[in-house]
């Protein structure tokens, strides 16, 4: 049995290498003779040139100290002398920003015109002189309609500026 199984094997094998491909390969012998792969020549390396840093001697932008400041006169005691008093016992509405706080109405007593704000859950009454805001805001007058207030910012350079703005009345109550 084993000896019918290795002719059959060798027969099988026999008929497989016939000569009836030897046109093909011998086509793909000759195409594949000259085909080689084209390599582009490297490009010509540019030399570096190093340029020399002459800037040591300018302003540093990364480094604050060597700022030189162009004005002595804008130090922080700058601005007409103005400061805010920062010994002064904070009032109750200087721990919220002004955009936070409200006017709802006003009140007169005695021909002194008080205004009504609303500050986080509470009501206060306010008048002239009073402080409120988180820049040293200051009530300079207070009418029917708006608070208006004089505060103290400070800008880049340490300079104290005043700035006025005003609380205007919120139609409505606005409950919230």
């Amino acid at each position: 049995m084993r000896w019918l199984l290795l002719l059959a094997c060798a027969s099988l094998l026999a008929a497989c290498s016939g000569e009836q491909y030897s046109d093909l390969k011998e086509e793909l012998r000759t195409l594949t003779k000259d085909l080689r792969g084209r390599v582009d020549p490297l490009p010509a390396v540019k030399t570096y040139e190093s340029v020399p840093y002459t800037a040591e001697a300018e302003v540093d932008p990364f480094r604050p100290d060597r700022i030189i400041v162009a004005d002595a006169a804008s130090g922080p005691d700058a601005g007409g002398g103005r400061k805010p008093d920062f010994d002064r016992p904070k009032e109750p509405l200087e721990a919220f920003p002004l955009e936070s706080i409200q006017m709802v109405g006003s009140i007169t007593q005695l021909k002194e015109t008080f205004g009504l704000v609303k500050a986080g859950q509470n009501l206060y009454r306010v008048k002239t002189g009073n402080y409120m805001g988180q820049n040293f805001g200051v009530i300079v007058a207070i009418n029917e309609g708006q608070i208006e207030l004089k505060e103290l910012v400070q800008d880049g350079s340490g300079e104290w500026n005043e700035r006025t703005s005003a609380l205007q009345l919120q139609e409505g109550g606005s409950a919230k």
